[in-house]
């Protein structure tokens, strides 16, 4: 319980932080918006846009993700606030988590923006299956979030962390965006998902929670490198 609360505080920290100076929000949001309107130019069949939009949406909020995680662990550097919030009593566990919350709830909402724009662009109906569409948004997102949070710390210190954090992630999120991909496609298309296509839902949330556990149990790890 104290690990949750103290991965809450961080998280609130982060986004208080963020809604004061919203560079990643703008960032990413403005990167979203912009590749979504220009492969509006590129593609004008409704039925060909079913087809490829999951992937066109997934591809577009891992990119942008980039943006957020590359800030999420930069802006301690300055003042030495990284090392400060080492040496705190809060558990590293805590301080990862925490940063991927920030990192998911950011996403969600950039997310938002991008899918909304999506539909007024493309003339896609999305909200016939918003609860679904909703459920294999978090299970993504957070996968991407945690995955994030964990290779942000790891990078940091790096002189070229805005290459390294990219090569390094995208080979990892591959199972999870080729599931949020499939899902999403069916989602779109309006059909009803089968017990074959739950085996998706399945993976995203393998995914997640494999990767969390990793996350917490090498969180020592991670923050001392």
């Amino acid at each position: 319980m104290k690990t949750i609360r103290h991965a809450l505080l961080i998280a609130r920290k982060d986004l208080a932080l963020e809604l004061r100076t919203k560079e990643s929000l703008n960032a990413a949001g403005a990167f979203a918006i912009v590749i979504l309107v220009l492969f509006s130019f590129a593609f004008e069949e409704t039925e060909q846009i079913k087809e490829i939009g999951g992937g066109l949406l997934w591809l577009v909020f891992a990119f942008a993700g980039a943006l957020i995680f590359n800030r999420s662990f930069a802006r301690e550097l300055p003042n030495d606030c990284l090392d400060t919030l080492l040496a705190s009593p809060l558990s590293p566990a805590s301080l990862v988590t925490g940063k991927a919350l920030a990192n998911f709830v950011m996403l969600l909402a950039m997310e938002l923006i991008s899918i909304v724009i999506f539909g007024i662009f493309f003339n896609v109906n999305w909200t016939r299956h918003i609860g679904e569409l909703s459920l294999v948004f978090a299970l993504g997102t957070w996968g991407i979030s945690i995955l994030g949070a964990v290779f942000g710390a790891l990078t940091v210190n790096l002189r070229l962390r805005e290459l390294m954090l990219p090569i390094i992630i995208y080979p990892l999120l591959v199972p999870l965006l080729i599931a949020a991909i499939e899902l999403t496609k069916l989602l779109l298309s309006n059909q009803s998902m089968t017990p074959n296509d739950f085996l998706w839902t399945k993976l995203l949330i393998v995914f997640d929670v494999v990767f969390t556990a990793l996350a917490m149990l090498l969180a020592d790890t991670i923050l001392v490198n």
